[in-house]
């Protein structure tokens, strides 16, 4: 009875947000609003480019859709709350709101971490195996693999969440972010919480760097078959992997500073949040737009379809 009424105590949490000064959260709520609907206008552009042109019914392009869809998700957990926070000085969620947010928020990081890694082994078929590539990459396959990395990401936010509805929460309630994370919520717990530390650093902090590694690892192994063997396209393999490694560091590298170490608290930690959160989803249909000719090509002529649609009308 003791144990329920101390886990029932905390109703609330208090976001203390990006920054305390109202002139500056006004500013911020600009560039952060213009970031949010650029995110969802750049990925909603590359979900329908390549549902509407034919051309890009590829493996490559059909995991890029699933992608651009991950990152609308991803910043959609978090970025109305945010901007809510800099708009009003009530910054309150709920105890039930908040466990929602990392629930979402981890299952759809987890599912990008396996679509990125999946991304890659795509990348590694099409130069290593090109002849059977499409054979191999079917239709079939490609959606086994996206529903296997939506499934890893829910395994991965039911193991954190889970082990969150264990700890007791009887005050403090002020959480020094802008969303509910977990380093932050578990150092709330009234009990000691060092061995659900370890177990958090070990399922988040772990799965990133052995993701990480084997990204890496990967499209070393593909960027020395392209310069060694491949012959035609060689520019264009290049570009397609050079991109697909910058949206992994894009990724990854703010990730670390959160999760692949013990929880204690560091300057750089709500910087690193807000990348992660905020500005990589915005980032990466940019970076896959501007650097991949098809697919520029592809919403031009979509563009010019919508436009000549419009004059007839």
């Amino acid at each position: 009875m003791e144990q329920q009424n101390l886990t029932s105590a905390v109703t609330e949490f208090v976001l203390l947000g990006i920054i305390q000064s109202p002139e500056l959260q006004q500013c911020l709520f600009v560039i952060f609003f213009i970031v949010y609907v650029t995110t969802w206008l750049g990925n909603l552009t590359i979900i329908t480019t390549v549902i509407t042109e034919h051309q890009l019914h590829t493996p490559m392009y059909f995991l890029l859709a699933n992608l651009a869809f991950l990152d609308v998700s991803d910043s959609s957990v978090t970025a109305p709350k945010l901007l809510f926070g800099l708009l009003t000085p009530c910054r309150t969620i709920s105890f039930n709101e908040c466990i929602l947010q990392m629930f979402f928020f981890h299952f759809i990081a987890g599912a990008m971490v396996v679509v990125l890694v999946v991304m890659a082994a795509d990348r590694y078929m099409a130069i290593y195996k090109p002849l059977r590539y499409l054979t191999i990459m079917n239709q079939g396959v490609c959606m086994g693999l996206v529903a296997g990395a939506w499934l890893g990401g829910l395994a991965h936010s039911v193991v954190q969440i889970g082990l969150i509805l264990q700890l007791p929460f009887c005050g403090p309630n002020v959480l020094d972010n802008f969303y509910c994370d977990v380093p932050q919520v578990i150092k709330l717990a009234c009990t000691d919480t060092y061995l659900i530390e370890l177990l958090m650093v070990s399922n988040s902090g772990m799965l990133v760097i052995v993701m990480f590694i084997i990204l890496l690892i990967s499209y070393t192994v593909i960027l020395v078959r392209i310069k060694k063997h491949v012959t035609e396209g060689k520019r264009k393999a290049l570009s397609t992997c050079g991109t697909q490694i910058t949206v992994v560091c894009l990724q990854f590298i703010p990730t670390f500073l959160i999760y692949a170490r013990p929880f204690q608290e560091l300057p750089m930690d709500k910087m690193a949040s807000v990348i992660f959160t905020v500005i990589t989803p915005m980032l990466n249909p940019m970076i896959y737009t501007l650097r991949n000719t098809e697919m520029k090509k592809a919403i031009r002529r979509m563009m010019s379809r919508i436009l000549f649609s419009g004059r007839k009308l």
